[in-house]
């Protein structure tokens, strides 16, 4: 599983292994995680590669983000903060948006992607990602055709006159 797109597309497995196990998916299970790992890997290469000691450079999670995909460099990035929830060097919007995003697994096994860069550092990575994650959303909005309520529609349709009933017969009821 090498290619961008394979990478891009394979889902983020929510259930634990004994969930997979329980209903044949143990294969998808294992994707996953195994993609989680590259992913983690993947960020902390960004990281290196972005970060000259004193600043993180704007574009350092775009690459990993095209990789991947938001909702897996969420998972891993809230993974990690949920994990060290107890250091100080992350802000506490980004621990608030951490816990917004479940995780089944285990600890042991969440250990295996939680990341090793410096926890300041990472927090301005996580920063970049909830930026971009805003941005794209305010993108997909614009692009979307607004919608109107219900409400409004029927106010702007004239309603059809209202017809009477047919008038009931009287006869008795067998």
């Amino acid at each position: 599983m090498d290619t961008k797109e394979e990478l891009r597309t394979t889902p983020v497995y929510p259930h634990s292994a004994a969930y997979a196990r329980e209903h044949g998916e143990l294969e998808q299970y294992r994707a996953s995680n195994n993609v989680n790992l590259q992913c983690k890997e993947s960020i902390e290469a960004a990281v290196r590669e972005h970060f000259d000691g004193m600043y993180l450079s704007h574009d350092a999670a775009k690459g990993v983000i095209e990789t991947y995909g938001m909702e897996r460099v969420s998972m891993v990035l809230s993974n990690t903060v949920q994990l060290q929830d107890w250091d100080g060097r992350y802000s506490r919007r980004n621990k608030e948006w951490a816990k917004t995003i479940p995780n089944d697994n285990p600890e042991t096994v969440r250990c295996g992607y939680a990341l090793n860069s410096h926890p300041a550092v990472l927090d301005g990575f996580i920063d970049l990602v909830r930026e971009e994650q805003q941005r794209s959303r305010t993108q997909r909005e614009k692009l979307e055709p607004s919608r109107p309520s219900v409400r409004d529609r029927l106010k702007q349709e004239e309603l059809p006159a209202h017809k009477s009933a047919a008038p009931k017969k009287r006869e008795p009821e067998r």
